[in-house]
Parts: structure tokens; sequence; C-alpha cells
């Protein structure tokens, strides 16, 4: 299992520089440079890449507590340190802004446990626009609450489960219930804490009971000379069934959430790069497409050998691919270009390849009556019409792949034997069933 964790982190590894060496390439080349708009656009994402790179590096699992107010967030993170360093009190919204804290716990692994404002503060909502920054960071979230959940409770819950990363709710104030509440209120964190109607029940160390500050009890003391007295005592906090499921977490799959979170976030920042880049270059883009459109359809048109024309249609439109992925500042080879093509046309739904059959049977009588038109001039009218549709058909083809190909472009590098998303998808399809990497993948499932 630890050789399978690092090879994730190596692969992930390697994707990110991938991208950074793709886009040092594009600064060195100064097709950056030339473009200072371009690249004023995409230093946040290229400074995030770096810093992604940076903690993977670093090795460190950054694991954040998010819920309402008052439901013990702090006191949770403090109850794990053993020390009561975040503030905590009786008041809503005593945590104003996000705050880090190291843990190593066991002495081995090094975790960053990150405190967040309520997500349902007064008049908090720039402060709850941070707490959804620190989601995209964190590896590992753990959502507190304190009893059945509420309606906002499963809004946020429901948010949180769109960021795609594991999740472990943390039922917190256990001392405050009975046992037979507590087995009621468990039952109903379990529908509900998977977050959609059509997932299963959550698994038993996606759920965890605590009690990270109890209430102080009154304690009757009998004296020897006869006495009795009562004081208040407050109970040890109740957290080491959480510890131990974090640390069996974090020792079973801790470096595979790790690359697995930075591929993720190398994926959303490549994916910005691409949309701001075909947003400043659209109608360039378009201007591309028109002018393969024309001159795929004057070649074919002007060819009299119905093979050729097929060759020489796709390779238009591989260059056409690859002319937009110049334009982009894109990372794209011929091999790649060919996988998108070939993506293209067996996902529009048979039309293109339908366009295709009936360019090339056009194409078939084109060079018949090309060959006989020496002997019969009146085949000139038939080669001119079947040259005419059938140029139509390859600049409609052109034009479609070149759209097409923008919405794939759209991506980014993500794809490729190293890229993001290739990585995620080849992570999840190696990790074990008794892992919450395993739920995370069937999630990913149920919404794709």
């Amino acid at each position: 299992m630890r050789n399978l964790q690092e090879t994730h982190l190596n692969r992930a590894r390697a994707s990110l520089r991938q991208a950074l060496s793709w886009y040092g390439y594009l600064r060195k080349s100064g097709q950056l440079s030339s473009n200072p708009e371009l690249a004023g656009l995409l230093k946040p994402e290229l400074e995030a890449l770096n810093s992604t790179l940076n903690k993977l590096d670093s090795n460190v699992i950054r694991i954040a507590a998010f819920g309402l107010v008052s439901r013990g967030k702090s006191a949770v993170l403090n109850a794990l340190l053993g020390d009561k360093i975040l503030q905590t009190g009786p008041l809503n919204g005593v945590t104003q802004w996000p705050r880090s804290v190291r843990w190593q716990p066991g002495g081995k692994v090094l975790v960053e446990l990150i405190d967040t404002p309520g997500l349902d503060e007064i008049e908090g909502e720039s402060r709850a626009d941070m707490a959804r920054e620190v989601v995209h960071q964190a590896d590992l979230i753990l959502f507190v609450v304190s009893g059945d959940i509420t309606r906002t409770e499963y809004q946020a819950l429901l948010e949180l489960r769109r960021s795609q990363k594991p999740l472990i709710l943390v039922f917190n104030k256990i001392d405050l219930y009975p046992d037979t509440d507590r087995g009621a209120i468990y039952q109903n964190l379990q529908q509900l804490g998977a977050g959609h109607p059509e997932a299963k029940p959550l698994l038993p160390d996606e759920i965890v009971m605590v009690a990270a500050e109890p209430a102080a009890m009154e304690v009757r003391v009998e004296w020897p000379d006869g006495r009795v007295s009562y004081e208040w005592e407050t109970p040890p906090p109740q957290v080491d069934e959480l510890k131990e499921t974090i640390l069996n977490i974090l020792n079973r799959e801790g470096r595979s959430l790790l690359a697995l979170n930075a591929l993720i976030q190398a994926r959303d920042a490549e994916a910005a790069i691409a949309q701001k880049t075909i947003d400043l270059r659209e109608q360039e883009a378009e201007n591309i497409i028109w002018q393969f459109t024309k001159y795929k359809a004057l070649a074919v048109m002007l060819n009299p050998i119905a093979f050729l024309d097929i060759l020489g249609g796709t390779v238009a439109d591989l260059a056409l691919i690859r002319a937009l992925a110049r334009l982009y500042g894109l990372p794209m080879t011929s091999y790649e270009a060919g996988k998108i093509l070939k993506t293209i046309l067996f996902s529009s739904g048979g039309l293109l390849l339908g366009e295709l059959g009936s360019s090339f049977i056009l194409g078939l009588g084109k060079t018949t009556a090309a060959i006989t038109s020496a002997d019969n001039p009146s085949n000139i009218s038939a080669f001119a019409g079947s040259a005419i549709a059938q140029a139509g058909i390859a600049g409609y083809g052109a034009y479609s792949v070149g759209k097409a190909a923008q919405v794939y472009l759209e991506k980014g590098c993500t794809w490729g034997q190293l890229g993001a998303s290739s990585v995620i998808q080849e992570i999840l399809s190696q990790v074990d069933q008794n892992t919450i990497l395993y739920r995370l993948r069937q999630e990913l499932g149920i919404k794709y």
C-alpha cells in the first residue's frame, strides 16, 4: 500500500512539473512576454501551480474543519492537539478568520489543522467565501455537527461534497445526548451525510462521535469524617476514536489524498489558464477556423482522387487543432491532436462519420467523372457538381471539428499520459474498496 501511495505522489509530481515546464517554455519563447495582457491574466494560475507543487514536495497534509457556528469546530481541533490553542467560547462567531496549526500525531505524519469561521455567520459572507477557499486547499475535510442535521447544514454539506474532497462527519457534543438518542441521530447522519439520494450510507470511518469539550458534571464527594460535598468536574475530551480514524486514513491513503488534491488543484488551474486564453483570443480562433474551413473545402473540391480527399481532409483537421492549440499557448502533440479528432468524430453521434462517408462516395463519383471527361465532355458538369457538394461537406466538417476542438481545448493540457485528469483517473482506478478514496470514486461516478 505504501509503495502504491509513493507511486501516486510521484505521478502527481510528474504531472505538475510537466505543466510548469510547458508554461515555462512559453515564457522563455516569448509567447507570454509578447502578450503582457495574457501574461498578467495567467499569473495567479501559474503561481497556484508552483504553490501546489511546493506543497506536494513538503508532504504536509491539510485537514480543515467546517460547520455552522457553535458546533465546536475549534474545540474538536484543540482536543486533537491536546491543548487549547484555538480560541473557543459561548458566543457565535468566535473564529473570525481561518487559522492553521501544525499537528504531528504519533510523531510521524505532519498535518496542518485548519479552523474556519462558521458557514452561516450573520453578515459573514466574506468570511464564508474565505472558508470555501480553504476547501480548495484541504486534503481532508472534517464537517462538525452537534445533533440532527439542519437544512442549512445539509446545504453546506452538499456544497462541500461537490468539492470532490474526502470528508469525515464529526458528531460532536455526544455527552449531551442519551445513548438511545445518539443511536437514532447516528443513523440519520449516515443517510444524510452521504450527500446524495442515490449514494450509499456513510462508512464506519466516515462518521465519528466525539465530545470535544464535555460539559462540567456535579460530582458527590464523601469524606472520611462522614461529610458529603459536591464539586463540579470537567470530564476529559472524548476524541480518541476521531484521532484513530484520522491516523488510519493517513497511514492507509494519506499520500494518495495529497496527490489527488494536488492534481485537482492543477486541473482547475490549467482549465482556468485555457479558458482565459480562449476568451482573450476568441476572434482570432474564429478566423483560424474559417480559414481552415475554406482551405479544406477548396482542396477537396479541386482534388480528383477520392482517397486523397479523405486523407487530405484529415490532415487539415489535425493541422486546425494544432493551430488552435498554438494560438492558445497550450501543449499539443500530433498524437494528442489525433486523439482529440477521434473523440470528436465518435462523439458527434455518427454525424461527422456519416459526412465523411458521403464525402467519400461523392469523391468516387468525382473521380469517375474526371477519368471519363476526356471521352465525354458532359461529365465535366458531373465532376463540378460532385466537387461542389463534396466541398460543402468538407467545409462543414472542418468548421464542426474546429468548434468542437475549442471545447476540448478549454480543459488546457489536462489530457495525455501525464495530464492531471488522466492521473486523477489512474489514482482512483487503483484505490482499494476499504478506503475513503474509493467512496470518492463512487461519488464522482454518480456525478458524471
